[in-house]
């Protein structure tokens, strides 16, 4: 669903930090047509009916079918082939309905990871990279749930530096076979998977291949299911390769390309987790907001109290905002996806440079929508109280589910050097102007400041010049940063991660204001009320956080009176109007605790 103005040149990844975007360009929730809600209530009735009432029998394992016949009936809904084109028997549908798939699904605790694996890093690697004969042999069966698909590139001595696996692929002396011998562990849908993606390196390649490995090639087994703090019901294994003979005509794509694979697979992967963690949090206050109103204490529902009204109304904002960043990217992936295929490119191709333009915002939304749902399950667990720590409550799955969100898809650490890295590396390379605008934003500093002077009449005048000037922030420092370290920025994780901070608060509180102001354009300031209140809120929370990273990374540099120079800039650049946040919180809580659910 492209977006209905397009009065620019489209957007370029990263480019959100040295360009005004304006609210007619961006894609909001409240846009989905009636076909795509529907889909978004079938995955709903999906869970209530056959996922939720089995909660426990999935987490206990006892029955090592209930898990694959649950992805059986998922597939008979065609929920496991919403990626795939209709030719090679899936729905073929936009990157936005998908993720709007990926979203009410994550709400499905383990079951939600079981499906996320075999639709992402287990379909996708094929559907993407896969030849025409590869593509008619698996991807059918995969999209219909008749086979399952697993990912295996984590191995014991290789986690984050994935191409550091040791795992080897060695061509038979007939030359008809790679014989596959290692180890991968943290292998999702290892116990019933008939596929699985397999990372492997050849000979002494530099570089992983990567392979399509059927269960029955013989030579692989498998540990037991391992023991987790969370996600219970998900089957994760440790997988052995003792000399598995893959056919030559299973490697994917070419030889060495394996490592490219799992890096642009991993950004699909990265914003359907950020989405998904975005429907758990969803569920999470709705659960919260009613157990509140039922709850008394003192005579009176603990709802009527302000800290659980604070609590409510901050577990809100954070949601709203993140899935405003999560549907602002996605549309923009599928916009450049639509001009890469007019201008020629080959569908799957054109998908992977779609994403891979868009990586910096898939790591961002990655790490924004998981610790968006770490926040809520922890204060979920707070408002139901002793409840809340009781196993015969909801929040102890959730919050025990929720915790391996940020370490999958790459760690959140990980994710956040990556933001900078490849910010950087664009500078570099010069397909991102980031230079001219860090040297004005230094000149700024050194003139006399602006008082004012402008029209705010306009909608959100006042908080478009706040986050202008974030972003201004966010320059002024990582230019420092940049100058004081030179090629040994890299070095400076803590600073990066401070940097990194700064830009996804940027982007977030950007696309939650531009919701709102394109949200107001369509329905009128006083329909949106409740929405104004959470763009306020957030972007006050967003240039607090931004502020505090600065003068982290600051203090990390700079000394004497470049530091006072820094910090004095770091002061004018995060300034904003106060408001009183107390009682739009109370306002929007309130409304919140009216409605019994999240109302968004």
């Amino acid at each position: 669903m492209a977006t209905e103005t397009q009065t620019k040149k489209a957007i370029k990844g990263g480019e959100f930090l040295i360009r005004e975007t304006q609210a007619n360009e961006v894609f909001i929730p409240e846009e989905f047509n009636e076909e795509q809600r529907m889909i978004a209530q079938t995955c709903k009735d999906f869970l209530k009916q056959e996922v939720y009432p089995k909660l426990n029998e999935i987490d206990s394992q006892k029955d090592p079918d209930l898990m694959p016949s649950l992805l059986d009936k998922a597939g008979e809904l065609g929920l496991l082939g919403t990626s795939v084109p209709q030719e090679l028997g899936g729905f073929g549908m936009d990157f936005n309905t998908t993720m709007l798939v990926a979203e009410t699904l994550g709400a499905g605790y383990s079951f939600a990871v079981a499906i996320s694996a075999h639709t992402g890093i287990g379909t996708l690697p094929i559907l993407y990279y896969g030849n025409d004969a590869q593509k008619k042999k698996y991807i059918p069966n995969l999209a219909s749930g008749k086979w399952k698909a697993s990912y295996c590139l984590t191995e014991p001595d290789s986690g984050s530096d994935a191409n550091s696996g040791k795992t080897k692929a060695v061509l038979t002396a007939d030359g008809k076979h790679y014989a596959i011998t290692g180890q991968k562990m943290w292998i999702t849908n290892g116990g019933f998977a008939d596929i699985f993606i397999v990372f492997a390196k050849i000979d002494n390649d530099k570089n992983l291949s990567a392979f399509i490995v059927e269960k029955g090639f013989g030579g692989i087994t498998m540990n037991e299911e391992e023991k987790k703090m969370g996600i219970k019901g998900s089957s994760t294994r440790q997988i052995f390769f003792n000399e598995c003979k893959v056919p030559i005509e299973n490697l994917l794509s070419d030889r060495e390309n394996g490592f490219k694979i799992a890096v642009n697979i991993l950004n699909i992967g990265r914003i359907k987790l950020g989405v998904a963690a975005v429907g758990g949090s969803k569920m999470t206050v709705t659960a919260a907001t009613k157990y509140a109103k039922e709850r008394k204490q003192f005579g009176t529902p603990i709802s009527n109290f302000g800290a659980i009204k604070h609590k409510i109304a901050e577990i809100t904002t954070k949601i709203f905002a993140s899935e405003s960043a999560h549907y602002r990217a996605a549309q923009n992936i599928d916009d450049a996806y639509h001009a890469l295929m007019t201008g020629g490119m080959d569908s799957a191709q054109a998908r992977l440079k779609s994403l891979e333009e868009f990586a910096i915002e898939c790591a961002i939304l990655k790490v924004h929508g998981s610790e968006v749902l770490d926040f809520a399950v922890d204060e979920g667990v707070q408002i139901y109280g002793g409840m809340g720590f009781s196993a015969e409550g909801p929040m102890d799955r959730a919050y025990r589910d929720a915790r391996i969100n940020r370490i999958f898809e790459g760690t959140n650490e990980i994710n956040r050097l990556l933001t900078i890295d490849m910010l950087m590396k664009r500078a570099m390379k010069g397909t991102l102007d980031l230079m001219n605008p860090a040297m004005a934003v230094q000149k700024e500093l050194m003139g006399i400041p602006d008082f004012g002077g402008n029209d705010d009449s306009a909608p959100f005048a006042k908080e478009k010049k706040a986050l202008a000037n974030l972003k201004k922030a966010g320059l002024m420092v990582s230019g420092a940063a940049v100058q004081k370290f030179m090629m040994k920025l890299s070095d400076e994780q803590e600073v990066l991660m401070n940097l990194a901070d700064m830009l996804i608060e940027g982007y977030v509180a950007e696309s939650c204001l531009l919701r709102v102001e394109k949200l107001i354009g369509i329905r009128g300031e006083k329909a949106c009320a409740m929405e104004k209140e959470i763009a306020l809120i957030y972007l006050h929370y967003a240039i607090e956080k931004a502020a505090s990273a600065g003068r982290q990374a600051i203090y990390a540099f700079a000394v004497g009176d470049e530091l006072r120079l820094m910090l004095l800039g770091l002061k004018r650049f995060t300034k904003i109007e106060p408001y009183n946040l107390k009682e739009a919180r109370r306002r929007l809580a309130n409304h919140v605790i009216e409605k019994g659910e999240y109302p968004f």
